[in-house]
């Protein structure tokens, strides 16, 4: 198959690097000019959870696409999403296929920006949710962080060839799951993610802030609000990998407890792969969040996801305070105006006691 991966860092740049190696016809395009040249010159340097690893790779800036793209995904990050696809809306036809291979809720403005262009967007649009992770640490040079699997559908629940070839395809790099329920899986990502926001608060491993149960506790509290949000719009949460739903939907102490085994155990099958590599040294320790606002320092995809999670919320008449709260604190982090520490659980804490949403 010929691709084309629009955000070439560590998602999209792992699933072009193995599905190279796999002999697929795939064009990496990112608009850090340094890090298309180091590809162009060196190759994807690869390490982490399954050692070391150089493939040769084409790389492009956007400005230097044309003619036919083949299979797109969009692995930008999630607030970049729409400038990426009208870059290349030009080069697209009504039988295109579009992936949305990110986080967010991207999907749905994805499709009205393609019809606005006169192209079908529902037709040309799947949703999709890897759920493996990395970081792109220097130019040319991606850590893998995790392991996991790819969940991948069409919006209208088809199983389609197209959906298969492209599942072939990824399975260069990992299992991919089929979906007929993706949107469903979506939220669900972007429900868990809310603890994953919640542990970007401090600057700190995973083990140290969703792994300490007086924090995991709050997590789990704003997880749960987060849950509510999407019932409140009908959305029929699905299970994912490492992630139950039901688990969420706590009403007494014993809920509490076994929601609690189960964030511990989400945390051990997240870094059971780091653990089997103890010769090489990490750089990416925390959440994505964490990452771009430690390491990348910029702003994270906060903002395209929880954000719109609360906006979704609003829209149904939700409670949204907790998620309200923790999102403010982050963009206070990213804006310069709070600093990141454990205090800022201890405050998220008192917050949720403040309105009964401590869980039992």
């Amino acid at each position: 198959m010929k691709f084309t991966i629009i955000g070439s860092g560590a998602i999209g740049g792992l699933a072009g690097a193995y599905m190279t190696k796999a002999g697929h016809d795939v064009t990496l395009v990112d608009r850090w000019a340094e890090h298309v040249a180091a590809l162009n010159e060196k190759g994807m340097t690869i390490d982490g959870v399954r050692g070391d690893l150089n493939v040769k790779v084409k790389a492009l800036t956007p400005d230097q696409l044309s003619g036919d793209l083949g299979t797109v995904l969009i692995a930008t990050k999630s607030q970049h999403t729409i400038e990426a696809l009208k870059q290349i809306i030009p080069l697209l036809t009504p039988d295109s296929l579009v992936v949305s291979y990110q986080n967010g809720f991207n999907e749905p403005d994805m499709v009205a920006a393609l019809n606005e262009a006169g192209l079908p967007g529902d037709k040309i649009i799947m949703g999709s949710i890897p759920n493996y992770g990395g970081a792109l640490v220097d130019p040319g040079y991606i850590e893998f962080v995790h392991e996991g699997p790819i969940q991948l559908g069409e919006l209208n629940g088809e199983m389609t060839p197209r959906l298969k070839e492209l599942g072939d395809a990824l399975s260069a790099l990992t299992e991919v799951q089929y979906s007929d329920r993706i949107w469903g899986q979506i939220w669900a990502k972007e429900v868990y993610s809310a603890q994953v926001v919640f542990s970007a608060l401090a600057d700190a491993k995973i083990r140290d802030t969703l792994g300490v149960e007086k924090y995991a506790r709050t997590a789990g509290a704003v997880v749960k609000e987060a849950l509510e949000i999407a019932d409140a719009n009908g959305i029929d949460i699905q299970a994912f990998d490492f992630f139950d739903p039901a688990n969420y939907r706590v009403k007494t102490a014993e809920d509490t407890k076994k929601l609690l085994a189960n964030i511990d155990h989400a945390i051990w099958l997240l870094k059971k792969d780091q653990d089997n590599k103890p010769t090489h040294n990490f750089k990416k320790k925390g959440s994505g969040i964490w990452w771009d606002i430690v390491y990348r320092k910029r702003p994270s995809e906060t903002r395209a996801f929880a954000g719109k999670l609360i906006e979704y919320g609003k829209k149904a008449g939700a409670d949204t305070r907790l998620n309200e709260k923790l999102t403010s604190m982050i963009y206070e982090i990213e804006d310069g105006k709070r600093d990141l520490g454990f205090h800022n659980f201890d405050e998220l804490e008192a917050y949720a006691a403040s309105i009964g949403k401590t869980l039992p």
